[in-house]
C-alpha cells in the first residue's frame, strides 16, 4: 500500500492544493511533530493518498482493492479487513491521512516496543485487550490465504492451526487461555523463532 501511494506521488504537494482537499489533514507541522516523517515525506506520501483518495479518507472496499494488487496470487481481502481495522483507530469505519501516517510510522520506523504493541492489536480482533487463540488463528489463515498456494505449495491444511499452536503455547505463560500485551512482547522479544516468524508478519505490510 505504501509503494502504491508513493508510485502515486509524482510531484511535492504545494501546500496552497493541499487546501483545497476536502477533508484537510492537521496542519503538516503537527504531523510532522507526532510521526517520524519529515515534512517533504509527509506531502509526497500526502499527494499519494490524495490521489487514490480524493475525499481525505479511505474505506474499507477501496483499502481492499488497493491492497489486493499486491497479492494477486492469494485472497488478501480478510486479512485487509484486519489491516484496515488496525490503521482505523478511532473505529469509524474509515482510515484519515493522519490514521494512515500514524501507522505507516510506527511500521517502518518506529521502536521494536511500538512495532510489538502495534503488531498486538493487529492480532487482538475484539479490541478486549487479550488475544485469544481463535483470533491468532484467524490472522494466521488470512495471511496464508494471501500469500496464495504457490507460495506455500507444500502446506498441509492444518498448517495455520499447528503454527498457531506452538505460538500460543510459548506465548501464553500462565496457560490461562489468552495471550496479554505484557506476555506478547516479551515472548516476542526473547525467542528468535517467534521474531523471525513475526518478520512474516511485517512483509505483507
Amino acid at each position: 500500500l505504501l509503494l502504491y501511494l508513493l508510485y502515486s506521488a509524482d510531484t511535492v504537494e504545494d501546500e496552497m492544493e493541499m487546501a483545497t482537499v476536502r477533508h484537510r489533514p492537521e496542519a503538516l507541522e503537527l504531523l510532522e511533530a507526532q510521526s517520524k516523517f519529515t515534512k517533504k515525506e509527509l506531502q509526497i506520501l500526502y499527494r499519494g493518498f490524495k490521489n487514490e483518495c480524493p475525499s481525505g479518507v479511505v474505506n474499507e472496499e477501496t483499502f481492499k482493492e488497493i491492497y489486493s494488487q499486491f497479492f494477486p496470487q492469494g485472497d488478501s481481502t480478510t486479512y485487509a479487513h484486519f489491516l484496515f481495522n488496525a490503521f482505523d483507530t478511532d473505529h469509524n469505519g474509515s482510515v484519515s491521512f493522519e490514521d494512515f501516517v500514524m501507522g505507516l510510522s510506527i511500521l517502518l520506523r518506529g521502536t521494536v516496543q511500538e512495532k510489538l504493541n502495534w503488531a498486538f492489536n493487529l492480532y487482538d480482533i475484539n479490541k478486549d485487550g487479550y488475544i485469544t487463540k481463535e483470533e491468532m488463528l484467524d490472522i494466521m489463515k488470512a495471511i496464508y490465504d494471501m500469500m496464495g498456494k504457490c507460495t506455500y505449495p507444500v502446506l498441509k491444511e492444518d498448517a495455520p492451526r499447528q503454527h498457531v499452536e506452538s505460538f500460543f503455547q510459548k506465548m501464553d505463560k500462565n496457560k490461562d487461555g489468552v495471550v496479554t500485551i505484557d506476555e506478547f512482547i516479551e515472548s516476542c522479544q526473547k525467542d528468535e523463532n517467534i521474531m523471525r516468524s513475526m518478520q512474516l508478519f511485517e512483509n505483507v505490510i
